[in-house]
């Protein structure tokens, strides 16, 4: 608990005096799932790999819920959209034909009214995947060692600009 003179003077850590601990870790993007303690890293890249956009949630939350997300802003108008299984959802699909956009997300197993995929273009979605390896070469990203999550969207933004350059 921090000190009211503390509060006054503006102190680091005054706003987050007021949370608690659950609040606390949900605020710096860590989640509980299987494998323990993690943050989710969710891509947005071009045809070439670069990244575009990065959305850092907690390990629990699932791919779908952060397609929207990713995607708004872009000119999607005559481009596909490439994404796995997970992002087959009805709002992520209805988002990128009302926007122009192809899909080219094959529907899960499950699906009960499933829809054509182009999977000759879908080979290409390697280039995520690319990206993510290379995204883990960089060892303070990929083991998250900082404990704010200012500080580890800090390294992960200075490892994309790398992954331009190079």
């Amino acid at each position: 608990m921090q000190s009211a003179s503390a509060r006054r003077r503006g102190k680091k850590g005054a706003e987050e005096a007021q949370l608690t601990p659950e609040e606390m870790i949900k605020a710096q993007h860590i989640g509980v799932s299987r494998g323990g303690k993690n943050t989710k890293i969710h891509a947005l890249v071009d045809g070439l790999g670069n990244p575009i956009r990065l959305i850092f949630t907690g390990g629990e939350v699932n791919d779908s819920k952060e397609g929207v997300p990713l995607l708004e802003g872009f000119d999607l108008n005559g481009n596909a959209v490439l994404g796995d299984k997970a992002f087959g959802t009805v709002e992520i699909l209805t988002y990128i034909r009302s926007n122009g956009g192809i899909v080219v997300i094959p529907p899960k197993s499950n699906t009960i009214d499933p829809w054509d995929c182009d999977y000759h273009h879908y080979k290409e979605r390697h280039v995520v995947e690319c990206f993510f390896n290379k995204l883990k070469h960089f060892r303070r990203v990929a083991t998250r060692y900082d404990k704010r999550s200012s500080m580890f969207q800090a390294f992960a933004y200075l490892a994309c600009v790398m992954i331009w350059l190079i």
